[in-house]
């Protein structure tokens, strides 16, 4: 993968953090700085680990999809990317009535767990593609920490509309890579 992949790659994975991270700083009364890098910090660290295992799952299969790989990594960034579209239209109320005050470390982190199976999955279909998956991981993990700190501090300016049309964002961006992962495995511009 070249860097610019990589790099589209992490920042389309984080953008469900990033909305995660509005509305958690929508809900805040005025998130601090300090606040908003916890919770950054908190969603890259766990986005970075869930590529690599999902890529040690990845590698365990992978000698029985070899010849087809290309298939798998755009079949689960497609499903994956229409999930975050459909998810970005559906109402979440229970955020939208949660009181003001300063999140819980288990509340954040069964968030960022919950937006990151999305990155165990790309990391499935990343073992097929034989990347360097300590640098695509540390890719992810720090995209997130920057998307998420900054979906915090926007959150208190912004609110929690604003989110949808970024996770709507980052499904397209996962379709795309998936779509140019099949375009270019099976030389349809070469």
């Amino acid at each position: 993968m070249q860097l610019y992949t990589i790099l589209i790659l992490a920042f389309g994975m984080s953008m469900d953090a990033f909305a995660a991270a509005i509305g958690k700083g929508a809900a805040l009364h005025r998130p601090p700085l300090k606040e908003a890098l916890r919770t950054g910090l908190i969603f890259g660290v766990i986005e970075a680990i869930t590529p690599v295992i999902g890529w040690g799952i990845g590698l365990a299969a992978s000698q029985f999809i070899m010849s087809w790989d290309h298939w798998v990594a755009f079949t689960l960034l497609l499903i994956l990317g229409i999930r975050m579209i459909v998810q970005a239209f559906k109402k979440d109320t229970a955020e939208e009535t949660e009181a003001p005050r300063r999140h819980g470390f288990w509340l954040l982190v069964t968030t960022a767990v919950a937006t990151s199976l999305d990155a165990m999955a790309v990391g499935v279909g990343l073992a097929f593609l034989q990347v360097n998956i300590l640098v695509m991981a540390l890719t992810i993990g720090a995209a997130t920490t920057i998307m998420a700190t900054s979906g915090m501090l926007l959150g208190r300016f912004l609110g929690a509309a604003i989110g949808k049309w970024a996770e709507i964002l980052g499904g397209v961006v996962l379709i795309g890579i998936g779509t140019s992962i099949l375009v270019e495995h099976l030389g349809l511009l070469s």
